[in-house]
Order: structure tokens, then C-alpha cells, then sequence
């Protein structure tokens, strides 16, 4: 009767924990390797069709599966429905196997005479294979007609599918997966001041040209008035030494954001960032030097893949031959560094530090003796 009991109360409060640590998971907006997590629902089904007039964009960001699927679909269909024109052409002439002709009879294609000959001829004539075995006649002007239209069809086909596939093998996203962020991001002091730091690294030597860096804290807020904004978009600013635009990306870049006065990280500390429930999204735009495509990469964070009081290893030195050398295996990781405990024990540390050197005045030189002069003395006499 005990172990009933147990058994029964175990399962109580594994059903009440279940919920709760599925609340725990918080589900991104954008994912680490920059994949928005959304949906759209209740689309009226007029706005479909808008999808099929952009039929070139719709055919390029369809699955491969799917490019595929379309790319035999389209070449198959077609020498099947051309076949039974063909097959309905010869049989209007009384070619086929099985029907009655006469001594005179003059055939508007040679070697039809069935479905399955009907259908290699169409292939052969798509695709200008040609075996010899099966040609026109030139005796039915429908068949001259039809021979035509399958060609420009057969042509037109080609040059889509060859299009399709080239662009989605040279779509500018691409270009983004050698473009690679850290896995967390930190918040130490940088040049006397708080700041978040992340690190990005393009993976190829050639560069993003005009490469520009932003960010967007994504969180759910109330307004005055008690309305709920769930994903509200506030601004954040990275800048990096080398400026904020126009970067020479040729190696790893740590970017920083000051936590100041006009940060909306200004009221975080260490003991309530892992509490807090926002996400920061980074960007960076810039053109491929090599195939001139505008890319994006992106990345997110919450606050548990930021760490406070922690700052990045070096990754950058100098091999013995004069070479730069950059080492990925430290491109994430990060050190403990001294840090303040939050931005107003910074400030108020930084105040009483500028307080104390002003009531100073000077400096004291622990060298100077004081030596009494006498004015008894008269120094003007030899």
C-alpha cells in the first residue's frame, strides 16, 4: 500500500514538473545559424496567387527536393505530352501497326508506329539526340509545326532549369555560412568603459566589402498606457577599433557595445542578466568581392549565452616566417577578468576616483625636504 502511494505521488509531481521545465525553453526568434523561427497563419488564399506571378522567386527559394522533383517533372512531362501528339499524328495518318494502308501510302514521320516509338521519338527530338532511326518525312506540314514548337518548348525548359539551379547555387546566403559568430558573447571593460563584446570571423580570404554591423534587442514590453508589444525592436549600436562602417574584414573582429546611460542594458547586473528574457540579434551586411552579392549573416543571443565579468582569449599572432596566423581553436572561449558587479558600481567607482585626484591637487613627491632658511643670513656679502 506504500509503494502505491509512492509510486502515485512520483507521478503527481512528475506531471507538475514537466510543465514547468518546458517553460524554462525559451524558442528563438532567430536561430545561431540565422534562420528566422516563424510562421504565418490565416493567409487569405487570394494572396497565394501573388506567390505564383513571383513564380522566379518562388522556384529559387523551394527546397532542393523540390528543384528536383521539378526539374524531372518538366523534362518528363513534356516528351510525354509532346509523344502523344505525335502518337495522335501518326495514327490521324494511318501509320500505327494494325491499320490498313494502301500501296501508295506516304508516312509523315518514319519508325512510328506505336506509343512507345511515338514517345522515344519525342525524347530525340528534345533532347537533338537524333538517332536516325525515326525523322520526318517532310510530307504533313502539321508535323514540320510541331518539330518547331517542341524545339523552342524543349529550349525554353532548358534554359529555366539552368537558371533555377544556378541561382540557388549561387544565392548570397551561401556566402554567409563562412561567416561565423562566437558562441556567447561577454561583458568586461574595454578602453575605460562596460561593454558587451562578440566576436565574428569570415572563414574565407576573400572579403565583404562595405561590411556594416548592427544589432536589434528583441524583448516584450508594457507601455504607459498597458498595451503589451510582444518582440519590440530597440536599436544597438557595435562598433569595432577600426570604425563602424566600411570594416577591412580580414580577420577576426571583436565588436563591442558601450553600456551607458543610453544602452537598454543599463539596468542589468551581474545577478539579474540570467533572469532577464530578451534576445540580441547581430547583423552584418556586405558585399562578396568575388561574385558581388549582398549577403546578411546573423546570429542570437539570450542571456544565458552571455557571460559577465569574462573577456575573449587572443586568437591573432605572428609565425616566425612573417605570416599571420589566426587560431580558431580560442575564437569562442573566454577568460575571467575583473569586472564592476554593474554599470552604476562602475559609474560610482569612476566618480569617487575623479572626486579624490580633484581634492588632491597635485601630486605629492615623497622626495622633497622642506629646509628652514634663516633671513639673518646675508648672502649679498663676499
Amino acid at each position: 500500500m506504500v509503494s502505491l502511494s509512492s509510486s502515485r505521488m512520483f507521478q503527481l509531481l512528475q506531471g507538475h514538473l514537466q510543465p514547468a521545465a518546458h517553460l524554462t525553453r525559451k524558442s528563438r526568434l532567430v536561430t545561431k545559424d540565422g534562420r528566422c523561427n516563424i510562421e504565418f497563419g490565416n493567409i487569405e488564399y487570394s494572396n497565394h496567387f501573388a506567390y505564383l506571378l513571383d513564380f522566379w522567386t518562388t522556384f529559387v527559394e523551394i527546397r532542393w527536393r523540390f528543384v528536383l522533383l521539378l526539374f524531372v517533372a518538366s523534362f518528363t512531362g513534356s516528351w510525354f505530352i509532346f509523344s502523344l501528339l505525335w502518337y495522335w499524328i501518326a495514327k490521324s495518318n494511318g501509320d500505327l501497326m494494325g491499320q490498313n494502308r494502301t500501296d501508295g501510302h506516304v508516312q509523315c514521320v518514319d519508325n512510328v508506329n506505336g506509343l512507345t516509338t511515338a514517345f522515344l521519338y519525342s525524347l530525340e527530338t528534345q533532347t537533338t539526340i537524333g538517332y536516325g532511326g525515326r525523322a520526318l518525312t517532310g510530307h504533313c506540314a502539321g508535323t514540320v509545326a510541331l518539330i518547331i514548337i517542341q524545339s523552342l518548348i524543349g529550349v525554353f525548359i532548358n534554359c529555366f532549369m539552368c537558371g533555377v539551379i544556378l541561382a540557388k547555387i549561387s544565392l548570397p546566403k551561401k556566402r554567409a555560412k563562412t561567416v561565423t559568430f562566437s558562441d556567447t558573447a561577454v561583458i568586461c571593460l574595454k578602453k575605460g568603459s562596460l561593454c558587451l563584446l562578440i566576436r565574428v570571423a569570415n572563414l574565407r580570404k576573400t572579403l565583404l566589402i562595405g561590411s556594416q554591423i548592427y544589432g536589434k534587442l528583441l524583448r516584450t514590453t508594457t507601455t504607459a498606457d498597458g498595451e503589451t508589444i510582444i518582440l519590440d525592436q530597440v536599436d544597438i549600436d557595435f562598433m569595432v577599433d577600426a570604425g563602424k562602417d566600411n570594416l577591412f574584414f580580414v580577420c577576426p573582429l571583436t565588436l563591442y557595445h558601450v553600456i551607458n546611460a543610453s544602452s537598454p542594458f543599463y539596468e542589468l547586473s551581474a545577478d539579474s542578466l540570467p533572469q532577464q528574457d530578451f534576445e540580441l540579434v547581430v547583423f552584418l551586411d556586405g558585399t562578396a568581392e568575388s561574385t558581388s552579392s549582398a549577403c546578411q549573416v546573423r546570429t542570437s543571443y539570450v542571456p544565458q549565452e552571455i557571460k559577465w565579468g569574462y573577456s575573449f582569449l587572443p586568437i591573432i599572432s605572428r609565425t616566425k616566417t612573417g605570416k599571420y596566423r589566426v587560431d580558431f581553436s580560442n575564437f569562442s572561449k573566454s577568460v575571467r577578468v575583473t569586472t564592476p558587479h554593474c554599470i552604476h558600481c562602475f559609474e560610482t567607482d569612476l566618480d569617487q576616483r575623479k572626486h579624490n585626484n580633484q581634492e588632491k591637487g597635485g601630486i605629492d613627491n615623497l622626495g622633497f625636504q622642506v629646509i628652514d632658511i634663516h633671513d639673518s643670513v646675508d648672502v649679498t656679502k663676499m
